[in-house]
């Protein structure tokens, strides 16, 4: 954890384009940000909505479409100088040249959307220097946020209440959280060698089941993007949790190829790892 700690040194007395950053603003403003997308997808949510298929043969809604408007809206009227990499946005290279990145995922879990099974959330992350500092995960259908800062804990908020989260001290009887999606067959093929029990949850509420400590790992075996990963992984890190690929490396953020190719792996403890062959 010791260049984790060296970031948290540099992040108290950096500056952006002549002004210091002030984080807790920061985090106040992504979640600010959050809600108000919630609002928006929950209106669309309601009511009948058209899918419509991406390039990529994904499915996306005007709720993706609307959410990512009022993020974006957010963060450049009060952040204008930093730059975005957002799933629903065309990617501006140029921030490759930056230091700061906001990610932005406006309605990840699209699938889960489609369901109907509330099981989905907006996440927004930002990066310093290709390591993720701040994040923020809000499930609309619940009013459930969770956020974090890089060296201040994670944290819950949950009708009406505050809580700081804590990953579990658990080695046996460990659960695995895997996704809804039906391509989850090698994860439940491991997690059934290891006679693991398996909990199913969308989106990136996996990582925050991990991180307030109703599930102990999570193995991803299919590739991601940034903006799948960012939030997640501080919040799950704050709360005491590992995250890293697929071959044990650290994951970094605004990157040219967006993509993450190696597969992730999220846990409460380490000695909870598997070792894979």
């Amino acid at each position: 954890m010791i260049y984790f700690d060296i970031i948290i040194i540099i992040l108290k007395i950096s500056k952006n384009r002549g002004y210091i950053m002030d984080f807790q603003k920061m985090l106040k403003v992504a979640i600010e940000a959050a809600k108000k997308a919630g609002i928006d997808i929950l209106e669309i949510y309601k009511n009948p909505f058209e899918i419509y298929i991406k390039e990529d043969e994904s499915p996306v809604t005007m709720a993706d479409i609307e959410a990512n408007r009022k993020i974006i809206d957010i963060l450049t009227r009060e952040y204008p100088n930093i730059a975005i990499l957002s799933e629903e946005s065309s990617d501006d290279i140029s921030r490759l040249n930056e230091e700061y990145v906001w990610l932005i995922d406006p309605l990840d879990g699209t699938k889960e959307f489609i369901k109907r099974n509330g099981e989905f959330c907006v996440n927004i992350a930002l990066s310093y220097k290709g390591q993720i500092v701040l994040g923020v995960i809000y499930a609309p259908v619940k009013n459930d946020l969770y956020y974090s800062i890089r060296g201040s804990g994670s944290f819950r908020v949950f009708q009406g209440k505050k809580t700081q989260l804590s990953v579990s001290k658990r080695i046996k009887d460990r659960r695995m959280v895997i996704g809804q999606s039906t391509r989850v067959q090698c994860v439940t093929a491991l997690a059934h060698s290891y006679n693991i029990p398996i909990i199913r949850m969308g989106s990136a509420l996996k990582g925050c089941m991990i991180a307030r400590g109703d599930a102990e790992m999570h193995y991803r075996f299919g590739p991601t993007m940034e903006w799948d990963t960012g939030a997640m992984q501080i919040i799950l890190e704050e709360a005491g949790g590992y995250f890293r690929q697929l071959d044990d490396s650290i994951m970094t953020y605004n990157r040219k190829d967006t993509k993450n190719h190696k597969g992730f792996y999220m846990l409460n403890r380490w000695e909870n790892k598997i070792t894979l062959e």
